[in-house]
């Protein structure tokens, strides 16, 4: 096995250093933005949003998507009848579903996802998705997740969309590797044919891009998470006998590496064939970082927390593009499923949750070279002088695997050499 050319794993990390709690006003999106990829990863799913206008112009934007274009989404408004309970919020459900099947007949999962609205007035989404699954049998399943954006981060939808699949997964006694977290078809694509190059197998990836496609899970299933914001999917894997492979997220050359090692040690590859398979996805990758990252070396960033990527990001950026971290916030952190990833991380300031007055003073008087922060942040922010990367463009973008991670440091480097030219 040949090193990869990365700073020794600093001492000491993260890993052993206290976080700093915050908790005041933060700014966020809610966990209904998950649909922008989630729609389209399940190729013949729907996610029915039940909620207000302001839930549909949310969804609509963030997607980018035209009514025209029959998109797998749409919301089924609660208007002032709903709340005045002059209708049968439930009746209402029941006919806007019955016309969506007659009109979409490929539908073969339907998710009802609960929002702020349909919270409040306490519409039991539960037993409305047990109700409707029955009345379709054999038709289309229908099942349902929170939205909400109370108390939660936008990537948390994918977690609760999840965690809703894992209790219909079927069962199974073979020793498989499960992949989980929604992945751009390319990068799954890759992921497969390195597991298969590895001697790695079978491999089933959650959610699956089909329906009747999604994996078996059981004692023997080996897991592995592909992104850091599924909590909740992995404590309900685990409940039915899966184990988590612990590991540093696919993210860089380093990432990604250790990654896949971890899955070819649980199912016993030969070392030199897991060698050959990887070695020269991770020269490509580092020649790619290299190029992108020629701005980046020297730079400092702050983290604002939002997507719950910020901690595997910030180690890449530090140990793979030679920035500087000041601070990482991350709006929960799951000391576990991030072991490795605080152990390579180097000294700085780790923050859980946010109070965003004291962490925009805080970033104010740093002056980093690049701010990372959600969209509401990022205008005042550069209209201040300080360049920023929108968090969520991260989780839009594929940034996964080798073959990713130059495109990983660009998002970075394009800001930086932005600001530089208009300077010019």
């Amino acid at each position: 096995m040949s090193p990869l050319d990365l700073p020794p794993r600093p001492t000491p990390g993260c890993a052993e250093r206290p976080v700093l709690k915050e908790r005041g006003q933060r700014e966020v999106f809610c966990g209904l933005t998950g649909i922008v990829w989630l729609h389209r990863k399940i190729q013949d799913a729907f996610f029915l949003v039940v909620g207000s206008r302001t839930c549909a112009h949310l969804i609509q934007s963030a997607a980018g998507v035209m009514i025209f274009a029959e998109p797998r989404f749409a919301t089924a408004v609660i208007d002032d009848h709903d709340l005045s309970g002059m209708k049968d919020a439930n009746e209402e459900l029941d006919r806007v579903v019955a016309q969506l099947l007659a009109r979409r007949p490929e539908i073969r999962l339907l998710f009802l996802v609960g929002s702020c609205p349909s919270e409040v007035i306490k519409m039991d989404l539960g037993r409305a998705a047990e109700r409707l699954s029955a009345a379709n049998t054999g038709r289309c399943r229908v099942l349902n997740y929170s939205g909400s954006g109370i108390e939660t981060t936008f990537t948390q939808g994918e977690d609760a969309c999840l965690a809703a699949l894992v209790p219909t997964l079927p069962e199974t006694d073979a020793k498989e590797l499960l992949v989980v977290g929604a992945l751009a078809d390319v990068v799954e694509d890759q992921f497969a044919r390195l597991f298969s190059e590895m001697g790695v197998g079978p491999v089933r990836f959650l959610p699956a891009r089909a329906a009747a496609a999604m994996p078996a899970v059981g004692p023997n299933t080996q897991m592995m998470l592909a992104q850091p914001f599924l909590a909740e999917t992995a404590r309900l894997l685990e409940a039915r006998g899966a184990t988590r492979l612990p590991a540093p997220f696919p993210l860089g050359a380093e990432g990604t590496e250790a990654w896949l090692r971890a899955a070819a040690e649980a199912f016993g590859a030969d070392p030199a064939r897991v060698e050959a398979a990887i070695a020269p996805g991770r020269r490509r990758a580092q020649e790619a970082v290299a190029r992108a990252s020629e701005h980046l070396r020297g730079k400092r960033a702050f983290f604002f927390p939002d997507s719950q990527l910020e901690i595997p990001i910030a180690r890449f950026l530090a140990r793979e593009c030679g920035m500087g971290l000041i601070e990482v916030g991350a709006p929960y952190i799951h000391r576990a499923q991030m072991a490795e990833e605080l152990a390579l991380l180097p000294d700085c300031t780790l923050s859980e949750g946010q109070d965003v007055e004291k962490q925009l003073d805080r970033a104010r008087a740093a002056r980093p070279d690049i701010t990372v922060c959600g969209l509401g942040l990022a205008n005042p922010l550069e209209a201040e002088g300080l360049t920023t990367k929108w968090a969520i463009e991260l989780v839009f973008t594929p940034i996964h695997g080798f073959d990713q991670a130059g495109d990983l440091a660009g998002l970075f480097s394009r800001p930086l050499n932005r600001r530089l030219r208009l300077k010019l």
